[in-house]
C-alpha cells in the first residue's frame, strides 16, 4: 500500500467468485480440442491495451526498474511472436511489474505482464517463457473477449454477492475492483485481466503455452514444473496464513487447481516432444537481487501483521486470515469473509469521508449508513458504520471501520460478511496503532541472493539463512523446487531470501 496514492472509486478491491466453467478436463480434451486463435493484433486491440496499461501499471505497484525487466522483456517478447498474432517483437510490451503478489496476466494489444514475486519462484528461463506463453495463450485464444460480455452484465451487489460467496464457499479467487466494476472501457479491461478463467480456458493456454515453448526451442516440460512450484507455494502460504488455500488469492487462486494441471501439461509436453533448454544459469543471473516480497515504500506483511514504516501504522489480522499489499490497499481474505484496509481524501469531516467509501462501494445500490459510531482504538480517533445489502447469495453486511490519523490524514477499513457476520473483524479493527520511530525503522526489504552450493552446505544450513523467523526450510524448499529429502550438490546455484539495507 503506497503513501496516500488510493481513490475511492478503486477502495473495494477484493478477492472472491471462481473463475465460471464445469468440472475438470482431462488431458484428452486439451488433445483433440480445437482452439481459435487471433491472427493479428487489430489497431482497435492497440487502442484498448494502450488505455488500459496504465491502469495496469497502478493497481500493480508500477515497472519494476531493476536489471531483470530487460531479461524479462526479451524472454517475453521471443515467446509472444511464437503465437502468430506478429512476427514484430516491438509489438508486444512485456513488463515486469514491481508486485510481491504471484501474478501474470496479458491483455490485447500485445501486453503482457509478470509480477517480480512469481519471477522469483521461477528456477530457469524455460518456466519464465512457459508462463508468459500461457498468458499470451488466453489472448490469442481470445478468452477475455468472452469474458468481457459476461462481466460487463453483473451489477455491483451481484458482484458483491459473488465475492462473498467466494470468501466463505468453495470457490477459487478473483481480483477485481468492485467500486469501478462498471466505469469507462480501460478500467473494464485492467480488471478483466485479472478475472478468472474458466477450466477449459486454463487447458487451452497450457496447451498454447506448450506449443509456443516447445517452437522456441525450450523445454516444453517447463510449464509443468513451474505449475508444480506455485502448487506446493500455494500450500504454503495456506499454512502461513493459518487457514486454507482459497484465502490466498494469487496467481495459482485465479488459474484453478495447479496440482492437476501439473499432470496434464506433463502429458502435453511429452507429446510435443524432449530436448530444449532451459537456460538455469542465465535466469539466476539475472535473478539475482531483485526484491523479494513487501517493498518498505508500499508497507509489509510480517506473519498475521501489516506494519507500513512510512505511514506509522500497523495493525493485525485475524487467525486464519491471508492478507495481500496491494499498490493501493491491503486486501485480507479468510472464510469469515473479507476486507480491505486503504485511504481516501479527507477534509476533516469524518461523516462525509464514511459516507463516501460507502457510495463507492455500492455504486448504482446506494449503500447509505444510518448512523455513524465513534470509539477510540490505541489513542487515535474512529468512526464506523454497518450497512445491510442484498445480495445474490443473500443479505451482506458492508463495515467501514475508519480512523483519524490528522487533521488532513484519515484510513479505513470496508469488510464484508454474511448478514450478522460484522463482528467478525472487530479484533482487527481494534488493533490498528501507531508504529514508534524505532519500530519503524527496524523494517528492511528483503531481496533473493542467488548463491552456489559449497561442499558440506545442506537443506538445513542453507535454509537457516533465510530471512524469515519460521518456516524456513519449507520456504527454502519451494522457493528452490526441492524436496525434504533433496540432495544438493557442489557448484549447484540456489535462491536465499536475504535481509538487504534500505
Amino acid at each position: 500500500m503506497a503513501r496516500m496514492t488510493t481513490s475511492i472509486a478503486l477502495a473495494m478491491v477484493l478477492a472472491g467468485c471462481a473463475a465460471a466453467g464445469g468440472g475438470v478436463s482431462g488431458p484428452a480434451d486439451a488433445r483433440t480440442k480445437a482452439i481459435k486463435t487471433a491472427t493479428s493484433i487489430t489497431a482497435s486491440e492497440r487502442q484498448q491495451g494502450a488505455e488500459a496499461h496504465p491502469q495496469l501499471l497502478q493497481e500493480f505497484g508500477g515497472t519494476y526498474s531493476g536489471p531483470q525487466a530487460a531479461y524479462v522483456t526479451r524472454v517475453g517478447q521471443n515467446i509472444a511472436v511464437q503465437s502468430g498474432m506478429s512476427n514484430a517483437r516491438s509489438d508486444f510490451t512485456v513488463t515486469l511489474l514491481n508486485s510481491p503478489v504471484n501474478n501474470a496476466f496479458a491483455i490485447p494489444g500485445g501486453y503482457i505482464y509478470v509480477t517480480r514475486q512469481l519471477m522469483a519462484l521461477m528456477n530457469d528461463e524455460a518456466e519464465l517463457a512457459g508462463v508468459l506463453g500461457h498468458e499470451v495463450g488466453h489472448v490469442a485464444a481470445q478468452h477475455s473477449k468472452k469474458r468481457q460480455s459476461a462481466a460487463t452484465r453483473n451489477t455491483i451487489l451481484g458482484v458483491l454477492g459473488a465475492v462473498l460467496g467466494g470468501a466463505i464457499g468453495d470457490n477459487g479467487g478473483l481480483l477485481g475492483s468492485l467500486g469501478g466494476l462498471l466505469q469507462n472501457n480501460a478500467m473494464q479491461v485492467a480488471q478483466l485481466a485479472t478475472l478468472g478463467f474458466s477450466r477449459s480456458q486454463e487447458l487451452e493456454a497450457d496447451q498454447l503455452g506448450v506449443q509456443y515453448l516447445n517452437s522456441a526451442g525450450y523445454d516444453p516440460m517447463a510449464l509443468s514444473t513451474m505449475l508444480a512450484s506455485l502448487a506446493n507455494q500455494t500450500n504454503l502460504e495456506a499454512r502461513l496464513a493459518g487457514g486454507d488455500a482459497r484465502s490466498i488469492p494469487e496467481w495459482a487462486s485465479t488459474h484453478p487447481d495447479p496440482a492437476s494441471r501439473v499432470r496434464n501439461a506433463q502429458t502435453l509436453a511429452s507429446r510435443a516432444g524432449t530436448g530444449g533448454v532451459r537456460n538455469a544459469d542465465a535466469f539466476m543471473g539475472s535473478l539475482d537481487g531483485v526484491l523479494y516480497g513487501d517493498d518498505p515504500a508500499q508497507g509489509v506483511v510480517e506473519g498475521r501483521q501489516f506494519l507500513h514504516p512510512d505511514l506509522r501504522l500497523a495493525f493485525t489480522v485475524p487467525n486464519g486470515y491471508g492478507m495481500q499489499n496491494g499498490t493501493s490497499a491491503v486486501s485480507v481474505s479468510g472464510n469469515g469473509g473479507q476486507a480491505q484496509f486503504s485511504t481516501g481524501p479527507y477534509s476533516g469531516d469524518m461523516n462525509a469521508y464514511i459516507a463516501a467509501v460507502f457510495k463507492a462501494v455500492g455504486g448504482d445500490a446506494n449503500l447509505t449508513p444510518s448512523s455513524i459510531q465513534r470509539t477510540t482504538v490505541n489513542g487515535i480517533p474512529a468512526y464506523y458504520s454497518t450497512v445491510r445489502a442484498n445480495s445474490q447469495s443473500g443479505q451482506v453486511d458492508v463495515t467501514v471501520f475508519a480512523y483519524e490519523f490528522a487533521k488532513n490524514s484519515a484510513f479505513h477499513f470496508v469488510a464484508l460478511t454474511k448478514a450478522g457476520g460484522a463482528g467478525t473483524f472487530n479484533p482487527m479493527f481494534t488493533s490498528l496503532r501507531r508504529l514508534s520511530a524505532s519500530e519503524a525503522a527496524a523494517i528492511k526489504p528483503r531481496r533473493v541472493d542467488v548463491v552456489t552450493v559449497k561442499s558440506g552446505d545442506t537443506l538445513a544450513s542453507l535454509a537457516r539463512r533465510m530471512a524469515y523467523g519460521d518456516y524456513q526450510a519449507e520456504r527454502f524448499q519451494v522457493l528452490n523446487r526441492l524436496a525434504a529429502n533433496s540432495r544438493l550438490t557442489p557448484g549447484q546455484k540456489v535462491k536465499l531470501v536475504v535481509y538487504a539495507s534500505r
